[in-house]
């Protein structure tokens, strides 16, 4: 029996998308989707439509903020 790794889900927190907004209601918002939430954008994607994120992007590396 061969074993699948597990499906890795995105980390919101390492998405090029991914930011964090002054509206205390909703923290965290997606640029692509397009959306604020209470949590994060990620969780309510795979909710929502039963799939893992498919516009997640990887934060270029030693890329500053700004």
């Amino acid at each position: 029996m061969s074993a699948q790794p597990p499906e890795r889900k995105p980390n919101c927190n390492a998405c090029a998308h991914f930011y964090i907004t002054h509206d205390p209601a909703f923290p965290y918002a997606c640029r692509r989707l397009g959306f604020r939430s209470k949590r994060l954008p990620a969780r309510d994607v795979e909710e929502s439509s039963g799939m893992a994120c498919l516009v997640f992007e990887a934060k270029e590396k030693g890329r500053s903020a700004g």
